[in-house]
């Protein structure tokens, strides 16, 4: 049961003003948005660990969707979407191709950050003939170095936050210098841009095996990326504390003619810091 009927709405393309909606499949009600033109090959958004429909940065979204169908969606058990969250990354892109499926899509592009580039990885590998081209920000490979240490990493800087009265993504996304600080704070102040329908926040279980399958992903077997023949964008900042720069650096030597952007003084959330470079360049790949 879908409540997508919108074939009289006017094109919205501010993520801020997206409609939240329902689609059920597989016993799960998943809840996401979209904006932006229908037709073509739409643009699926793949989120980042602990996130929810409010965590897609709009200075991203927004250029996107002016040009192209985008839908972001709650991973199951995350957000307003039902179910228990999987205790592994590949679970959790057969969640994707569920999800993607139920709304009638044979071929999509997908965009993805930290936790959803993971996912969007295990997705292209096991259904190749559904992603048209992959955007692969802030991540990593299974098996890649210290990704088996983002829980404690992510424990630390929440602590930090609380300590602060900050929002953990200030220390886990950004440098904490003169750069950092204020694109972190201007990033924090983005994502409160939608100020009605907002999201369920999600609840410490669900981040907990959220993180869980994170380790598992890190201590895994390598995939063999050489199969990946889609165009991927890789991109990252040059000091990723969470999923270390040098992995999408590996993602890039492993994928065969991959393009990879590494952004200067900027953390895991480089391509938000740099939304005004990166939302262009991600623009023109898709556009191809």
């Amino acid at each position: 049961m879908s409540t997508r009927d919108n074939s009289n709405e006017s094109v919205i393309t501010s993520y801020a003003q997206a409609p939240a909606r329902t689609i059920s499949a597989g016993h799960v009600t998943y809840a996401y948005r979209e904006l932006g033109p229908k037709g073509g090959i739409p643009v699926v958004f793949l989120v980042h660990l602990a996130a929810t429909l409010d965590n897609w940065d709009p200075r991203i979204v927004d250029p996107i969707a002016k040009h192209h169908h985008v839908i972001a969606f709650d991973n199951r058990g995350v957000g307003a979407s039902t179910g228990q969250v999987p205790d592994s990354v590949e679970a959790m892109a057969d969640d994707a191709f569920t999800f993607i499926k139920a709304l009638g899509f044979d071929k999509v592009d997908i965009f993805s950050f930290s936790l959803g580039g993971m996912i969007a990885q295990a997705l292209v590998l096991k259904h190749p003939e559904l992603v048209r081209k992959l955007i692969l920000t802030g991540t990593g490979p299974k098996g890649g170095k210290d990704i088996d240490k983002v829980a404690g990493i992510t424990y630390y800087d929440m602590l930090r936050a609380t300590l602060t009265r900050s929002d953990p993504k200030e220390f886990l996304f950004f440098n904490r210098n003169t750069t950092g600080k204020p694109a972190a704070k201007a990033f924090i102040k983005r994502l409160e841009e939608r100020t009605a329908d907002r999201d369920a926040p999600i609840k410490v279980k669900a981040l907990q095996t959220q993180l869980k399958a994170i380790k598992k992903w890190g201590r895994g077997t390598p995939d063999d990326l050489s199969t990946i023949t889609q165009p991927t964008l890789i991109a990252n900042g040059d000091n990723d504390r969470m999923v270390p720069s040098v992995l999408s650096e590996d993602l890039h030597r492993r994928i065969k003619d991959s393009e990879l952007i590494i952004y200067p003084d900027s953390g895991h959330g480089g391509i938000f810091q740099f939304h005004d470079r990166f939302a262009p360049v991600a623009v023109e790949f898709l556009a191809r």
